[in-house]
């Protein structure tokens, strides 16, 4: 399997291939509005803006599984990442990426990348790795995505080639991003 051969539907509500993507490097995230990870969308848009024209997309898929920080409409989602961010990369409808409603897509990242542990340096880690811990002792052995902004960087061919924690720096994921480019 690849990324191809998944659908998703569009902020209008149309299945959209993924097939769409062909030839193009891709990162997936499953963002939210509400969350102190929401200015990565900054980076993101900068990342779009900078490696498009090379053949990178960005694929923004809002999920609202984690605190419901992500609680408005797919229209105001998109207004909201357009007005604050300046956001231009493809945005689709809000899903779930974990249990059982978790979207196949997502499902089938996980499956290529599961988790690998957060970034030990960031400032986050330790509060993050507290409370997973506290909910789930097991937490670092399980495969499903921990928060919002969790990353998924596929290759021209729509294998996916890493998973980046919300916790991983954006320079980080451009030097990756670039040996695919």
């Amino acid at each position: 399997m690849n990324l191809y051969e998944f659908t998703a539907r569009n902020t209008k509500g149309e299945e959209v291939s993924l097939k769409d993507y062909e030839g193009k490097v891709v990162l997936i995230v499953n963002t939210a509005t509400g969350c102190g990870f929401t200015p990565q969308y900054e980076e993101l848009e900068k990342l779009y803006e900078d490696y498009k024209e090379q053949g990178f997309v960005i694929l923004d898929f809002p999920c609202n599984q984690f605190g419901h920080q992500a609680p408005g409409t797919d229209d105001e989602i998109v207004s909201f990442c357009s007005m604050k961010f300046g956001v231009k990369f493809p945005q689709f409808s809000k899903i779930e990426v974990n249990g059982e409603g978790a979207h196949p897509l997502f499902q089938f990242l996980q499956n290529e990348k599961p988790f690998a542990g957060f970034d030990p340096k960031h400032p986050l880690t330790p509060v993050l790795e507290d409370m997973f811990e506290k909910a789930d002792p097991e937490f670092r052995t399980k495969p499903e995505i921990k928060w919002n902004f969790t990353k998924f960087l596929v290759d021209r061919s729509g294998n996916v080639v890493e998973r980046f924690e919300p916790t991983t720096e954006s320079n980080v994921i451009e030097n990756k991003m670039k040996e695919l480019l």
